[in-house]
């Protein structure tokens, strides 16, 4: 008899059982990955060879005490980089790392700015920038000028004597014009103080007191009036405070030797301003931070200042020997009228128009406030508003007023110039497209 056949479960009626080749019996066995069988199943020399290795295992990630204590990262990798697109005009135009530095500092870069971006100061910015932006297609340029041949230099020394021996002129026209009738003279003496103004134009127009960058000149007016102050403005306040001027019989008593050593001083004023500017540009090309070229420009600027002002002493000490004594007052007020207008030239030249015209300015001003308040003195009960320039002028003569008013304005734009002279910028060759620094 033969055994009866035993039945084999329906999927899902009992557990399965495992083969005798040991794969598991049942309809699902083949659903289940190899990787997702049990390790005794999958753990055969063939599973071996097949299964790669695994990865290290990775560290754990670091706790919220060491990121916090971890330093965190400043500014970016290469902080020189914004700075190359925020002047990439500048740098690309540029023709030596100098003219870069001067641009920078006209934007506020200054060498505390330039240790943020890495730089000990801002030459060495200035020299990555350089290096760093290439440079532009330059434009078609004309030739290179040529250094200036002995001939052309006698010619500006003619040109900056110019002045005085018009002035000269004209004293000499004015002293030999026959008195016929009443205008003879003023006339002689118009035409000769617009000869002096052409002749002065001139000879600031080349040489080293010739204004490079451009801008309008704001400063004409107030150089007028200080001038004009400067030749009748004792004889007038001396009128106002005694009661005139009786017009039109007054005869006015100009000031000839004080003018007269201010067209003269022309020279001794571009010899100066000549010294200022060559030795800047060499401080300029040595120093390796503002500060360095802020100290070597510094003595520099005084010792030019005091160098005018001793010829011009020497000027009106002379002229006055030549046309008649002049008194301390009146040396004094010339003198400082003359640094006055040199200091207020040398800051045009070098870019600073503004302070140069502010400076003029705030001299004219002072000097017609003295008039000013003698005529507002005759007013009734406004009396007292006089009583200052009457104190003055007695104290010291008519000429103590200029003398205050230009030494003033003098001592303003010194201590401008000491802190603006002493950039870079300054000293730097700027493009004839280039618009006055504000």
């Amino acid at each position: 008899m033969t055994a009866p056949r035993t039945q084999r479960p329906a999927p899902g009626d009992g557990p399965l059982t495992p083969r005798s080749h040991g794969a598991w019996d049942g309809p699902s066995a083949a659903l289940i990955d190899k990787d997702d069988r049990p390790a005794a199943a999958a753990d055969t020399p063939t599973a071996h060879r097949d299964r790669t290795p695994a990865a290290a295992p990775t560290p754990p990630p670091a706790t919220r005490k060491e990121a916090a204590a971890r330093p965190p990262r400043r500014g970016p990798a290469d902080p020189v980089r914004a700075l190359m697109h925020r002047h990439q005009e500048l740098c690309a135009r540029a023709v030596d790392a100098l003219e870069i530095a001067a641009g920078l500092e006209t934007h506020g870069v200054t060498d505390r700015t330039a240790a943020r971006f890495r730089h000990r100061d801002v030459f060495s910015l200035a020299e990555e920038l350089y290096a760093r932006v290439p440079r532009a297609e330059p434009a078609p340029l004309a030739a290179p000028r040529p250094e200036p041949a002995p001939r052309s230099r006698s010619v500006r020394a003619v040109l900056h004597l110019l002045p005085g021996a018009v002035c000269v002129a004209v004293v000499a026209a004015v002293a030999s014009a026959a008195p016929t009738t009443w205008w003879t003279r003023p006339a002689v003496a118009l035409a000769g103080l617009v000869l002096v103004a052409l002749a002065v134009r001139l000879s600031v127009r080349s040489g080293p007191l010739r204004a490079h960058r451009p801008g309008g000149n704001w400063a004409t007016p107030w150089i007028c009036w200080t001038v004009g102050y400067a030749l009748c403005g004792d004889w007038l306040l001396t009128e106002l405070l005694a009661g005139g001027p009786d017009l039109p019989h007054a005869h006015p008593r100009p000031a000839v030797a004080a003018v007269l050593a201010l067209a003269f001083a022309v020279a001794p004023a571009a010899w100066c301003a000549r010294f200022f500017a060559v030795r800047g540009r060499r401080g300029l090309a040595t120093s390796r931070g503002l500060g360095e070229l802020a100290a070597r420009v510094r003595p520099l600027l005084l010792g030019a200042t005091g160098l005018f002002l001793t010829a011009q002493v020497a000027l009106l000490v002379g002229t006055g020997l030549l046309l008649g004594g002049t008194g301390a007052p009146e040396t004094a007020a010339a003198s400082a009228l003359g640094v006055l207008l040199f200091l207020a030239r040398l800051l045009t030249v070098h870019g600073f128009r503004d302070a140069a015209a502010a400076g003029l300015a705030s001299a004219a001003a002072l000097e017609a406030l003295a008039p000013a308040t003698v005529l507002t003195a005759r007013l009734p009960g406004l009396a007292p508003l006089g009583r200052p320039v009457e104190a003055l002028t007695t104290a010291a003569g008519p000429a103590a007023v200029p003398a205050v008013a230009c030494t003033a304005a003098a001592l303003g734009l010194l201590l401008y110039g000491l802190r603006a002279l002493t950039g870079a910028w300054a000293h730097s060759p700027a493009p004839a497209a280039e618009a006055d620094r504000p």
